[in-house]
């Protein structure tokens, strides 16, 4: 009974690895996509969990004779074997590992039911059939798939999870592309910076917690391998974090988080195909240059303008095919127990990591790109440069919301649109500071415009009174101005003043002329 409750505990630490990534992935993408990227890690274990229960666990490990995937065991109902329910349990959390890390490596481009659509794909069909080749024997009764007859050993899934959601992964950005701005016209690259690294953080620790049972658990008991194998796992992970420290600090005389992130989880993929044939010294070199290799592919990715949203090929892929070579190389033979010398581990493993990159890369590239010209799988450019978070979801935030306000008013000066408020939090404080800014300058542009409209009344008025020789104050229409206290009332007033000299003066003359018009005409001379 305590194998059964150490494989449930384990099982519930690899599930935790799915918030995990969650955290990790929506910490390294920019703000408006995060709900998105979240949102996916939720979905994808949903979908990846029903299809495993429906036919992938049946695929992976049912009853297969002598063909290269299972045709028995779907939809399992175990009759109260709990053996078997734990087992299955524990192997649907590698599954929905395998599916969630395609979430990452192609962030902020891809509809969400395209995205479901390759989770289907991934965690239906490409993952339990691998699986079988290589882990069929796992399940009690069962022969060994065809790969594990050869001799090929993943002992926890470098390849078999990590390898193939990486691949696949790779599949999917080379068909939808980078994201847009990631690549300049010049071809020069322009960094996108995470909107959360302290979230990333956190996502990878929780990972690096998740993997002791990720790790330990895959001995299916509590025997004496799990110790070694857990030290092992930590000390890889803790290699790796160190090499990426020393090479952002020579390359860049900084660590930069996201290579400190990427060192760590890079060691801990490398180590998990071989963590249970190796002690600790060899974990140590393992994870270490793990992480180198992850930080060389990283560096050819870009270089070929692949656009990997959080580096998941070079961290699960490239770091994930040294560490299934790595059984070979540094492996205690007797202990692998395949028989084989040396020199044939290392190119059976070899073998095992072409064939994983065939069968996943391979199948998947030609599907999805058939399928994207039918059914396009990215989403369009005006959604993509909104974001994710709304245009598949409508799920605004608070910074959206200032954002969308901030572009309409610089689109059509219309200052009278407020951002709406909400108390006692950063955003909220912003957007009532904001609100004040822009409420002075709307009253500032108000009175702006009130001057300009008083200034044409006297312009117009000074204008109209020249024009038509007509000098009454009372028709001016400038009264409103001369009511201001300030020069332009002041300036109203002395107009207002000089047109009523100037109608007095009228009106003066107007008198005497008809006062002379009255005056008797004198006689003429004789």
């Amino acid at each position: 009974m305590i194998d059964i409750l150490w494989v449930l505990l384990c099982s519930g630490l690899v599930f935790l690895m799915q918030a995990g990534f969650m955290c990790l992935e929506s910490g390294l993408t920019r703000s408006k996509n995060s709900i998105n990227v979240a949102v996916k890690n939720l979905a994808d274990f949903g979908v990846s969990a029903g299809l495993f229960w429906v036919f992938g666990y049946g695929i992976m490990f049912g009853q297969s004779g002598a063909s290269w995937f299972g045709n028995a065991g779907f939809f399992p109902t175990f009759n109260g074997q709990p053996e078997q329910e734990v087992f299955f349990l524990f192997q649907m959390m590698f599954c929905g590992t395998a599916t969630t890390i395609v979430s990452g490596a192609a962030a902020e481009r891809l509809k969400f039911h395209a995205y479901l659509l390759l989770t289907l794909f991934i965690s239906g069909i490409i993952y339990p059939v691998f699986g079988q080749w290589s882990w069929h024997s796992l399940a009690l009764d069962n022969s060994a798939g065809w790969l594990e007859s050869l001799g090929f050993v993943d002992f926890a899934g470098s390849s078999v999870v990590h390898s193939v959601g990486a691949w696949f992964g790779l599949a999917v950005i080379l068909v939808v592309g980078a994201r847009q701005g990631r690549y300049a016209e010049n071809g020069a690259s322009q960094r996108i910076q995470g909107a959360n690294l302290t979230f990333s953080v956190l996502g990878a620790m929780i990972l690096w917690f998740g993997w002791i049972g990720f790790n330990g658990g895959s001995t299916l008991a509590l025997n004496d391998q799990v110790p070694g194998i857990i030290v092992n796992t930590v000390m890889a992970g803790v290699a790796g974090m160190i090499t990426m420290v020393a090479l952002s600090g020579l390359k860049n005389k900084i660590v930069e988080v996201e290579l400190l992130i990427n060192g760590t989880l890079a060691g801990l993929v490398a180590v998990t195909a071989c963590c249970h044939v190796i002690n600790a010294p060899l974990a140590v070199v393992v994870g270490g240059t793990g992480a180198a290799i992850a930080t060389l592919a990283s560096q050819l990715l870009d270089r070929w303008h692949i656009d990997d949203a959080v580096d998941a090929f070079p961290v699960h892929g490239a770091a994930g095919m040294w560490g299934t070579l790595c059984v070979g190389l540094f492996g205690q033979l007797d202990v692998i127990g395949t028989g084989l010398s040396r020199g044939n581990q290392i190119m059976v493993q070899l073998f095992g990591i072409g064939v994983a990159a065939v069968w996943t890369f391979g199948l998947a590239w030609t599907v999805l790109t058939l399928v994207n010209k039918v059914f396009p799988l990215r989403i369009s450019p005006e959604d993509e440069n909104i974001g994710l978070n709304v245009s598949e979801h409508q799920a605004k935030t608070e910074t959206y919301e200032l954002f969308q306000v901030m572009d309409y008013q610089a689109r059509t000066n219309d200052l009278s649109l407020r951002v709406p408020v909400e108390p006692f939090t950063e955003i909220g404080h912003i957007a009532t500071r904001y609100n004040h800014v822009i409420g002075a300058f709307e009253k500032r542009h108000d009175q702006s415009a009130e001057d300009l409209a008083h200034i044409y009344y006297v312009t117009e008025a000074i204008v109209a009174a020249v024009e038509n020789q007509s000098f009454k104050a009372n028709n001016l229409g400038i009264d409103e101005v001369a009511e201001r206290t300030d020069e332009l009332g002041s300036l109203a007033r002395a107009i207002q003043q000089v047109v009523g000299i100037v109608e007095e003066r009228e009106q003066e003359i107007l008198s005497l002329q008809q006062r002379l018009e009255k005056l008797p005409k004198e006689s003429d001379p004789a």
